[in-house]
């Protein structure tokens, strides 16, 4: 049997350690650079398809199987140097491969993947401002806290500044114990409170950012999840064709990675749901019941998932209502919490 081989300078028909045919490629950096590029996007290269068609083989990659079955094969035998190629050739091959990949276009779940990461980091700088700000304003009108909160709470401050400007504008009647502050010390109360609205708007505008292009790379997975929740787990997959390759197990517990580190070290009980807790059909059921809804629920995300990446027939109306379905025959069958286990305690022993 013989072994599809596939080296940086040429592809080679092998059978007992020796090659029987081979096909290189040209002298050319950039030529070669195209194949290598191709091979690393996990394609399958003209000149291995012509090489093999009069034969039957095995392959020595995974990305050469519609050719042959996978095996593993030991080509280190075949050196560039015995086919007349050369160290600074390949050094320039790899050079133009390096600028040709990072000139690829950037797939849409990438660009999707740090605006989720980015709006984390929005939330957390956007909730340590806002305590600051409460904190500080909070010397000079504590009471502000009990009418306006979040985003209102630091415009009033940016606009207004002063308690009695605030009392006015809310139409409060009432006589604050907060100390007032000097001149400098409201005007940098203020800047940070507008520093805050900032953010505030900035998080919004990422907000609207995610959803919209999420809907374009991952349609059958926003209607299925919802497009908040379907960019989440693109991005604690670390990309939609990372997801697309996750079992349904791993992505129902996606975002609970702790939770099963702590499970696996200590023997507690092991969590049942990760981020999909988030999905109303299993943060809206009964203790009992979640388990069983989020593992329907990551089985229908994985089929989505992978009619995204991999292209198909639109599908997420379909798996939603196989899903929601599921959710009713589990709502059905299990209506009542599980009895707790009764444990007999042996009489202790007198001395």
């Amino acid at each position: 049997m013989m072994i599809l081989v596939t080296k940086w300078f040429g592809t080679f028909l092998c059978e007992e350690g020796k090659v029987i045919r081979k096909t290189l490629f040209p002298p050319d950096a950039e030529a070669i650079a195209q194949r290598l590029s191709q091979v690393q996007r996990g394609g399958v290269l003209p000149e291995e398809y012509a090489l093999a068609e009069d034969f039957k083989v095995k392959v020595s990659e995974n990305r050469q199987s519609p050719i042959g079955k996978p095996v593993l094969f030991d080509s280190s035998f075949i050196d560039p140097a015995d086919y007349g190629y050369s160290r600074d050739l390949m050094h320039e091959v790899m050079l133009k491969l390096a600028r040709l990949r990072t000139s690829e276009p950037i797939p849409r779940d990438r660009n999707i993947v740090q605006a989720i990461r980015s709006l984390d980091d929005l939330i957390e700088t956007s909730n340590l401002m806002n305590e600051r700000l409460h904190e500080w304003y909070g010397l000079h009108f504590p009471e502000l806290a009990d009418h306006a909160r979040e985003r209102r709470y630091a415009e009033l401050i940016a606009q207004h500044g002063q308690r009695h400007c605030i009392i006015e504008e809310l139409g409060l009647d009432l006589e604050s114990i907060g100390a007032d502050l000097e001149d400098e010390d409201m005007d940098a109360v203020m800047k940070l409170a507008a520093s805050l609205v900032s953010i505030y708007d900035d998080k919004e505008r990422t907000e609207d950012y995610i959803q919209d292009n999420v809907m374009g790379a991952a349609p059958n997975l926003c209607v299925l999840m919802g497009s908040a929740l379907a960019a989440r787990l693109i991005s604690l997959a670390g990309g939609l064709d990372r997801l697309s390759k996750l079992p349904a197990s791993t992505i129902q517990l996606l975002g609970a990675e702790k939770a099963m580190f702590r499970h696996l070290r200590s023997h507690k009980k092991p969590p049942k749901h990760g981020v999909i807790f988030q999905h109303p059909a299993v943060h809206r059921s009964p203790y009992w019941q979640r388990g069983k809804i989020a593992r329907a629920l990551a089985a229908k995300a994985a089929i989505a998932s992978r009619l995204d990446q991999f292209g198909g027939e639109p599908g997420g109306e379909s798996l939603l209502a196989d899903f929601e379905r599921r959710v009713e025959e589990i709502k059905r069958t299990y209506p009542d919490p599980p009895p707790k286990p009764q444990y007999n305690k042996a009489p202790k022993k007198r001395k």
